[in-house]
Formats: C-alpha cells, structure tokens, sequence
C-alpha cells in the first residue's frame, strides 16, 4: 500500500491519541486547583509525582490505560478485517490488566470494564455485560474503529460490536459513535467542522442503539455548549470545560469536552492537548480523545517533531504499521461497496 495522505491521517490519528494520553497522565485524576499549584500549566511531558494516585513515579512520556487498550482494539480490527470479536477482546483486557497488576501498575481498567468482565468471568452473557458501562472507555478506545470503517452505519455497527462487552448502553455507544465518527471523517479529509458534525450525527444515531439509561444527551450538550464555548477567552474557556461541561470519566462530560477542545484548538492542535492535560479530572482520556481526532483531521504534522519522537520511544510504540492495517481495512471495504 502506498503511503498517502489518508494513511498521514490514520497515524496521526493514533499519534495524537497517545501524545495526549501522555501529556495528561501526570495531572490525571487531580482536581484543577492541584494541577495548577503544583504544574501551572502543562506545557510539555513531565514525571508522574509519586503522588501521582494513578500513575505514582511514571517517566515523561509514558502513556496510560487509554493507548495500551487502544492498541489492543486495533490490532483485533486489524485481524478481523474490521470486525472485533467481543470474546477475544474481553481476553485481551483482561490478560492487559494481569500485565500491569503484575507490573505494580495502578493504571487498571475502568469501573464499567471492570464490573463488565467481572459479569463474564462469572458467565453473564455478552449482551448483558456491558448493560450499565456509561463512562468513557469504549469512547477512550474506539479511534482505531474510526480508521477502519468510513462514516455511516457500517461503522456505527462496527462501534456497537467494539463497546458490547463493555459498554452497551445508549450513552456509552453515543460516546464512542462520536469520537470514531469523528476521527474516520479526519481520515476520509474532513476539516474540524465536518468532524464535528459527523461526530454529532453518530452520536445521536448511537443513542438509540444498547440499552437505556438515564443521563444527559452527548450531541444535544456538544452543541449546546459550543455556541457558548466559541464566546469565551482562554481562560473562561477552560473554566468553563472543568466546571459546567465537566471532566470526569462520564461519557457526557469528557467526551463533550474533548471536542469541544477539538474546535478551540482546530489551529493548534498541541496546545489544545497541553489545555486538556492541564484541566484536572480525567485528563489523559481527554487529551487522548482530543489528540485522535486532531491527529486525523491533521495528520502528523500537527503534533511536535520532538513529542512524537519522544512519546514512541518512551513506549516502544510503532503505531504505523497497525495504522498502515487498518487503512487497508477502510479501503478493501470501500472497494466492496462500490
């Protein structure tokens, strides 16, 4: 396959997941106050503190739960041709989570993953699984799927068999539906606007898709809030995403502020990243998100010489060669639809 601007956007897509996730794994899980005492303003990779409650010691650099399990997705898209088997991926989690327990690690799966496999392990059908999973990790995840498959149903489809185990309620589709949509529109050449409006289309369209439950509508906020957003300075900006839109690990905050972050940083899409990793709550979840889909609208250029360098050695990542599968993935389906 030759390289071209689609496959520039596809790896950028997964740069910028990983650059963001970790710029906000030093402030990750630490309220805005703390954040601002101890870092001021994030402005490059630093050291987990070794208070750091979620990633105690880590070296600059390192990425969190959000990359490694993002990894995971895309390599079993990859092998299935663009298919996840709902089996082998709650396996693959559950082996990860060995890895780091055994590693010393905190970063551990998420409350809904968590409670999900926990149901499975104890031999809950999948379609039960992931009933009540509403916070962000199939969403934090999801943006090898938006490589994979072009805008529509077939990667609305693609999004509800990747958050089944986990996820499968209306908000945590909704959540995930935004951001794949979101970064597959980046891939196919979209700029921040058509992005966000593929993002806001799926993620209505996902709302009807799991199971019900109660809580505030992910397009209906994004829009709702970025008339508001556009309005603010910087800083009112940011307070404005810590304390009303929210950052924690519910899809309907973070998610709605990742592309809300998306917009304000459409012409500088590393510092958008630095704003993120710098807001206390769920940081590095927000950033990533953020970073996947500006990676794509993007490609790799918008992301620092210096960061991405920095990033892929730190982790011994080579994201290339799985962002290389799964463009092929989105093309050989393409084909067939022709």
């Amino acid at each position: 396959m030759s390289a071209g601007p689609d496959f520039d956007r596809a790896h950028g897509a997964l740069l910028g997941l990983a650059i963001g996730d970790a710029l906000g794994m030093p402030t990750q899980s630490m309220p805005r106050d703390l954040v601002r005492a101890r870092y001021g303003r994030i402005e490059d990779f630093t050291d987990g503190a070794a208070d750091q409650p979620i990633a105690p010691g880590m070296p600059a650099g390192s990425v969190t739960d959000d990359t490694d399990q993002a990894m995971i997705v895309a390599r079993l898209v990859a092998d299935g041709g663009g298919s996840i088997d709902p089996h082998a991926f709650a396996k693959e989690l559950i082996a990860w989570e060995q890895v780091m327990v055994a590693r010393g690690s905190l970063d551990l799966l998420g409350p809904s993953t968590n409670a999900a496999l926990a149901k499975l392990q104890a031999g809950s059908p999948i379609e039960e699984t992931g009933r009540y999973g509403t916070t962000n990790g199939a969403a934090m995840r999801i943006a090898p799927v938006g490589i994979a498959h072009v805008p529509g149903e077939g990667l609305l489809d693609a999004v509800v068999e990747a958050s089944r185990v986990t996820h499968n309620t209306g908000l945590g589709i909704s959540a995930a539906a935004a951001i794949a949509a979101a970064v597959s529109a980046g891939v196919g050449g979209a700029d921040v606007g058509d992005a966000l409006a593929a993002a806001t289309t799926a993620a209505r369209d996902g709302e009807s898709r799991g199971h019900w439950v109660a809580g505030g509508s992910i397009p209906a906020r994004l829009e709702a809030f970025r008339a508001q957003a556009r309005r603010l300075g910087t800083a009112e900006f940011e307070t404005f995403l810590y304390e009303v839109v929210g950052t924690s690990v519910q899809s309907q905050e973070s998610v709605v502020a990742a592309l809300l972050l998306v917009e304000r940083g459409a012409d500088a899409p590393f510092e958008a990243l630095c704003t993120a990793a710098s807001l206390g709550g769920d940081t590095d979840t927000v950033a990533a998100m953020a970073g996947a889909v500006l990676g794509a609208v993007h490609g790799t250029a918008a992301f620092p010489e210096a960061a991405v360098h920095r990033v892929l050695a730190v982790n011994a990542l080579e994201p290339a060669p799985l962002a290389r599968r799964l463009l092929a993935v989105r093309r050989s389906s393409t084909e067939m639809m022709r």
